[in-house]
């Protein structure tokens, strides 16, 4: 039996992030996952400024950031008419290029076992891993980061609340202007037109040499429109967002396009000896909202700076002792705010009325709003270097 410290099961995003921090420590770790190499997976394909600031505080950016793409310049624009253009800090990254980067960082101690775990064997003071070979590994701590696997999870009674079904399904394609070399931005956010679209908005950033397209829906899987699109994507496109046209000229949508339907739950019963969920493990998050990513790094932030170390202060590993990751305030914070803004997003898409439509013109104009006084401090600072800053 291999006899370890932590034991990481699953190495998608939180699960080989965990691998690194971890690793970095005095603690002996084991990481299990089915695959060496993360496969292609449509997830996270655009780290947004929060995410960033994660990933360098963690000291990952050294390793993920120089794979990205950077877009520095962001127009938002909504009705065919740009109403800000903004200074960003934010990378296009496919999600399984971002968790191969990740691994790459994990320390040579830190074996990484291809296998699948059939069970766990919980108690207060040694958890037993079963691989589906046989092989047991003997750990204090088990971290589980299996993401939208719960067979494993049911088996602990681990259970699951379903929050919203089919919240929000994306579509991801790449896009390629046919009459230019390239598009006159770095990265676009277009907003939806109509609540009947049930279209939230397509966001365009680089990846690459190319330029990705995320387009977030409120569609289920049986929608003709979704059909549609996959036999006509460009028309498909304009028939929902017609201001695109004069933003993008004439334009291609290259195959394959990717469809992820996402559902928001939260896992409950988690008074586990032993055992500590992060990531889609614990919780999902609406791929719209764009919080997923800092929701799963902040979880595994928190949780090897601030508990880890912690819990093995002392002796044991009952349910209470852990039970002060799930109350982290940090960890509440994040959580509560990716919930609320994947809610609140897709209200103010869809919802009818007079009372919605009021608070849907309210947010364009507070983006023009800030988009003129953007481009009024720019003139100003302007106007005062030409005069030699006298």
């Amino acid at each position: 039996m291999r006899q370890v410290d932590i034991a990481i099961i699953g190495a998608g995003l939180a699960g080989s992030a965990a691998a690194v921090l971890l690793g970095r420590s005095d603690h002996e770790v084991v990481l299990v996952d089915p695959h060496p190499v993360y496969r292609p997976d449509f997830r996270c394909e655009k780290l947004a400024p929060a995410s960033v600031r994660l990933l360098r505080r963690m000291g990952l950016a050294g390793l993920v950031l120089p794979q990205a793409a950077c877009s520095g310049d962001l127009w938002i624009a909504r009705f065919g008419r740009v109403v800000d253009r903004m200074p960003i800090d934010q990378y296009g990254i496919l999600y399984q290029d971002l968790v191969n980067a990740v691994r790459a960082g994990i320390p040579d101690k830190v074996p990484l076992l291809a296998g699948t775990v059939a069970a766990i064997r919980p108690s207060d003071d040694r958890q037993i891993v079963t691989l589906m070979t046989g092989e047991e590994i003997e750990a204090r701590l088990v971290v589980l980061a299996n993401g939208l696997n719960w067979a494993l999870r049911r088996s602990l009674g681990i259970t699951c609340r379903l929050l919203s079904p089919v919240h929000s399904t994306t579509l991801g394609f790449d896009i390629v202007p046919l009459d230019r070399c390239r598009f006159a931005f770095d990265s676009l956010t277009y907003y939806g037109e109509r609540p009947q679209d049930r279209t939230s908005y397509l966001t365009l950033f680089r990846m690459g040499e190319g330029v990705r397209a995320n387009l977030m829906t409120y569609r289920t899987a049986d929608d003709p429109w979704l059909q549609e699109f996959r036999a006509t994507p460009e028309a498909a496109l304009l028939r929902v967002m017609p201001g695109l046209a004069p933003l993008l000229g004439r334009f291609g949508i290259v195959a394959p396009i990717r469809v992820r339907p996402a559902d928001l739950y939260v896992a409950e019963n988690l008074a586990q000896p032993g055992i500590v969920l992060v990531g889609d493990a614990f919780a999902t998050s609406c791929p719209a909202a764009g919080t997923g990513t800092e929701k799963a790094l902040n979880d595994v932030w928190r949780l090897c700076e601030a508990h880890v170390p912690h819990w093995f202060a002392s002796d044991g590993m009952a349910a209470g002792k852990l039970a002060s990751f799930y109350d982290d305030p940090e960890k509440q914070a994040v959580d509560r705010n990716s919930e609320q803004a994947a809610h609140a997003l897709k209200a103010v898409t869809l919802m009818p009325g007079p009372a919605w439509q009021a608070r849907r013109w309210g947010r364009f104009g507070g983006r023009w709003l800030k988009g003129v006084l953007r481009r009024t401090r720019m003139a100003g600072r302007m106007t005062f270097a030409g005069h030699g800053g006298r």
